[in-house]
């Protein structure tokens, strides 16, 4: 029997061109960027070059582009490096409530451990925020803002560029979280105006372990590690050459299939949306239609546990998520439809299908086949469905 996966906003399997480009740099090619002679001009060269292949995909310069290990250290670095740099004069600073933890988790380590005040910036039931909203919370203290771009359980798409004007216009800086948005959508930074943002190269068919931090000139921060020259110093540590090159390549093609999978991925996320809703009863889309990452169907599921559904289908040989997988198996509503208002009892219920390029209509046939008999098996011993009925 197949094997059908739906977890892409998880990880992505490595594109075969990527694992090509990747492979001369384990072996022929695996000179340390950072020495002088022939192996290391060598590497130092593929890292250059693909600094400016990933600093064309998002509109920026390359000197304003630093390699990390990914998403989660590029927004700890942006959080805390700035947060550090300001601390003396700015101790405030503001999230989105549907962040993802790699956002949340730094914050709540400066409002515990380092003094500084976190306010949350409040989304509607789509998942969407307003430049009143973010207005109303700045003070003379914010040091920084952070939204996330696309939202990774709902794909919710942000207006960054109404959000960065009113940081602006305060003399606050920026940063937004694009790991689920780069490689996915076209983004210009200077478009919508971040001073900081974060991507990755596991969610776009890149390797897992390398991703990127966006730094405008002129904007310091803090290191929050200290080593050698590397990366001007935002970043120290032998850079993953291997990795960085496939990155690179991922965001190529990317950039040349970008118009043809928002497409098809739009079309499937359609027929999925349609047929769930049309065939089961009781459940709800989370997150827009529209102003959404094609790819990215969260659906509530009332009366039934999500870890359930996941373990029924992960027998029928279908992987999904009941949320993002940094905090699956916790047992926990989700944060980010908790935000959204989503009454417990359906967040409870909630999957995340995210398809990807070897997603098939067949594949949401079979899926569409096998999910009413799940829902309809799980809701006969659920005892909060069948309350008052």
């Amino acid at each position: 029997m197949k094997q059908i996966y739906l977890d892409h906003n998880a990880t992505t399997p490595v594109d075969p061109e990527v694992v090509e480009a990747m492979l001369p740099y384990f072996v022929s090619r695996f000179g340390n960027p950072s020495s002088v002679h022939y192996f290391g001009r060598e590497a130092k060269v593929a890292l250059e070059n693909s600094r400016e292949q990933v600093a064309s995909f998002i509109k920026c310069k390359p000197t304003e582009l630093f390699f990390t290990s990914g998403g989660t250290e590029s927004d700890n670095i942006a959080i805390l490096g700035t947060a550090y740099r300001l601390r003396d004069r700015r101790k405030h600073i503001i999230i989105g409530a549907s962040e993802h933890h790699a956002v949340l988790r730094p914050a709540e380590h400066l409002a515990c451990d380092e003094g500084f005040a976190v306010d949350y910036l409040p989304v509607d039931s789509e998942g969407f925020t307003s430049p009143e909203k973010l207005a109303d919370l700045i003070s003379e203290q914010t040091a920084l803002v952070s939204v996330t771009h696309a939202n990774h359980e709902t794909g919710t798409i942000q207006d960054i560029k109404s959000l960065t004007a009113v940081a602006h216009e305060k003399d606050v800086l920026f940063h937004t979280d694009a790991v689920q948005s780069v490689g996915k959508l076209r983004v210009d930074v200077d478009d919508v105006g971040v001073d900081m943002l974060s991507l990755s190269g596991h969610k776009i068919y890149g390797p897992k372990g390398v991703g990127a931090l966006f730094i405008r000139r002129g904007v310091l921060i803090s290191p929050l590690f200290h080593g050698g020259l590397h990366e001007k110093r935002r970043r120290p540590g032998t850079e993953n050459v291997a990795a960085v090159v496939g990155l690179a390549m991922a965001l190529e093609i990317a950039q040349r299939r970008l118009e043809s999978d928002q497409r098809h991925l739009g079309e499937l996320a359609d027929f999925l949306i349609e047929g769930a809703m049309g065939a089961i009863p009781d459940c709800h889309l989370n997150g827009p239609r529209k102003n959404r990452v094609p790819q990215t169907v969260n659906i509530s599921f009332h009366g039934v546990e999500g870890e359930s559904v996941v373990l029924s289908l992960d027998a029928e040989n279908v992987a999904v998520s009941s949320g993002s997988a940094c905090t699956s198996g916790t047992g926990e509503p989700s944060h980010v439809l908790t935000a959204m208002g989503v009454p417990a009892v359906a967040a409870q219920g909630a999957i995340r299908f995210s398809l990807g390029r070897s997603t098939t209509k067949e594949d949401l046939k079979y899926v569409l086949e096998i999910l009413p008999r799940i829902i309809e098996r799980l809701r006969a011993m659920s005892p909060v469905y069948n309350q008052g009925k």
